[in-house]
């Protein structure tokens, strides 16, 4: 059957976001589509996939596929693709869509688009549109194999929205583990722990520059609570110790697309853009007025960070 199969993400049982912008660009194919839910309390999880429009919502639940091994994940989705005879995978672009993504479509001798923001029909054709050169550049390609396995860039395919109907459910085996996954060993998964949002699917988030220096979170802090917004921090300044790794954004970090960015003391270099420039507002505070971060920002304020970041502050205290 022509149509795509998005392998939903799941974490604890329950859906991740990611996977509702893998689902929105599986209905802008306009063909029949399916969903893959797959892990230990998966059955739980398929209930939340119901009403977007599946024809089915297939489910493997399994306590085996407790760790984030694509080695025994990605047999299963192969089996899934061809017992259903779909000709597309589709993936969020998040580290499991990463590493899984490559491997399926290594077994199914299918072409791959890695991390795609964009896709139209031209000539009969089907146009895949992603990044290159660090986000410099874009560039549209077609796979020509008869199935396509794609990874979708959350930041341009807006979450999908509950429509009502209920999918058919139908429940399916694991298939045997790739004989790869006997020499790999899930050791442990080290997760920062945060009571804001999570960085990736924040509405508000405030991120910092290297500017900051030792003072980050005393001055990003206030501001990240007072707006309930996740914090989130340049290359630059997770390099320099300011910041922990895991609140990167940019082409080598993270990458977010919140309703409102505000970039303190960040001057804009094209890989950090690269990470954020699909927030639908963008607030930049620089003393620098020839910050390229200005030249994307909706909003600029040329201030010291030092003095705008706390006036901000107790202006939205105020207020609130």
């Amino acid at each position: 059957m022509a149509g795509t199969l998005v392998v939903a993400e799941l974490s604890d049982a329950a859906v991740r976001k990611p996977t509702l912008s893998a689902i929105s660009f599986a209905k802008q194919l306009d063909t029949p589509f399916a969903i893959l839910a797959m892990g230990a309390g998966a059955a739980a999880a398929a209930a939340q996939l119901t009403g977007y429009g599946a024809q089915t919502v297939v489910v493997v639940d399994d306590a085996a596929l407790k760790d984030p091994v694509c080695e025994q994940y990605a047999p299963t989705i192969v089996a899934t693709v061809k017992e259903g005879g779909w000709d597309t995978v589709a993936l969020a672009a998040s580290a499991f869509g990463k590493d899984v993504a490559p491997r399926v479509a290594a077994l199914l001798g299918a072409g791959y688009a890695p991390d795609i923001n964009g896709i139209k029909v031209e000539g009969g054709k089907r146009l895949y549109r992603r990044p290159m050169y660090a986000g410099n550049a874009f560039g549209w390609l077609e796979i020509a194999t008869a199935i396509r396995v794609v990874t979708i860039r959350q930041t341009e395919f807006a979450a999908a929205e509950p429509q009502g109907s209920a999918s058919r459910v139908v429940t399916a085996a694991r298939a045997a583990d790739d004989p790869a996954a006997s020499r790999v060993a899930f050791v442990k998964l080290e997760a920062a722990t945060s009571e804001r949002p999570d960085l990736a699917e924040a509405r508000v988030v405030v991120s910092g520059g290297r500017a900051l220096k030792e003072q980050f979170k005393q001055v990003l802090e206030p501001l990240a609570d007072a707006l309930g917004a996740a914090v989130g921090a340049s290359r630059a300044a997770c390099d320099a110790g300011y910041a922990p790794p895991e609140l990167q954004v940019g082409q080598t970090g993270r990458t977010v697309a919140p309703q409102l960015y505000l970039a303190i003391g960040i001057s804009g270099a094209i890989q950090h853009i690269a990470g954020m420039k699909g927030s639908k507002v963008i607030v930049a505070i620089n003393k620098d007025p020839d910050a390229p971060i200005f030249q994307i920002a909706d909003y600029g304020l040329v201030q010291d960070l030092f003095v705008a970041v706390p006036e901000l502050v107790r202006e939205l205290k105020a207020q609130s």
